[in-house]
């Protein structure tokens, strides 16, 4: 595997660590964001060969910048990686638009942001492999985490236009969509909003008391998650959406084939409109 150079958000834990990890072990070169120095100084204990640099996904103005000075200090990046990102667990009707407009500016926003920056980079060089890590989550909906769904959906279809418009140009885009993973998503990583409403007890305090019950004994293990990462990157073909466990697997494909029998279904109403 010939190495490359890795700009990976989020680097100092879940995803972005594993593979910021397998990515050095395997000898490429691995630039990875953080923010905060407390964070940089916890990075570079556990990763001394990595580079850290500091970067708010959040403060758009300032992330061309940051990626101006990162390749003139260590060279063109060849690979992207989206990781940066959190969830947020709340009933709709409980949660509020304050908590939708956090989630949105660092799953969706940030990430767009980031990608832009290096998209004329990429075009120019013909060269360049974005990764945007969305979820099962983007394919898929749950009780209780509208908020993150709908910036995992965004991303999605984002991702999808973003490839179809790169592709002239040589460069992949592809969004990784895990299912639930050993990583601190559904634990300190989780924004978790207030109950305020009796009527959702009996229909959402089990999810939540699940969720937590479960968390750390998730099915996918991330290391195994970064050494897909680091295949897909080697690839020529890579595919539009990669699912990550058999979790998100099952529940993909069920929501798939529900919505092809809708489609049927419906099909006489869907045709009406025509002429």
């Amino acid at each position: 595997m010939s190495g490359k150079t890795f700009f990976i958000t989020g680097a100092n834990s879940g995803f972005g660590y594993a593979i910021a990890s397998a990515a050095l072990k395997a000898g490429h070169n691995v630039i990875g964001t953080v923010r905060s120095d407390a964070a940089r100084a916890s990075l570079l204990e556990r990763l001394p060969d990595v580079h850290p640099v500091l970067c708010d996904v959040t403060d758009f103005d300032r992330i061309d910048a940051v990626v101006s000075r990162t390749e003139a200090d260590f060279g063109p990046v060849d690979v992207l990686v989206n990781n940066a990102g959190y969830g947020h667990e709340g009933v709709l009707e409980e949660s509020p638009l304050s908590e939708l407009q956090r989630q949105f500016d660092v799953n969706v926003f940030g990430a767009v942001a980031v990608a832009k920056a290096f998209l004329p980079r990429f075009r120019q060089r013909r060269a360049g492999f974005i990764l945007n890590v969305t979820s099962m989550g983007g394919l898929i909906t749950m009780p209780g985490i509208a908020y993150y769904c709908g910036s995992k959906f965004a991303l999605q279809g984002i991702s999808e236009v973003m490839r179809s418009e790169m592709a002239p140009f040589g460069v992949h885009v592809t969004a990784l969509c895990p299912g639930s993973f050993r990583t601190d998503w559904a634990g300190r990583s989780m924004v978790r909003s207030e109950r305020s409403i009796s009527d959702y007890d009996s229909i959402f305090d089990p999810i939540r008391q699940a969720r937590q019950e479960k968390h750390g004994a998730q099915l996918g293990n991330p290391d195994k998650l970064a050494e897909a990462v680091l295949g897909l990157v080697m690839s020529d073909t890579p595919p539009p959406q990669l699912l990550l466990g058999s979790d998100a697997l099952g529940l993909v494909r069920k929501r798939l084939h529900a919505m092809l029998q809708e489609i049927d279904v419906w099909e006489a109403v869907t045709c009406s409109t025509d002429g």
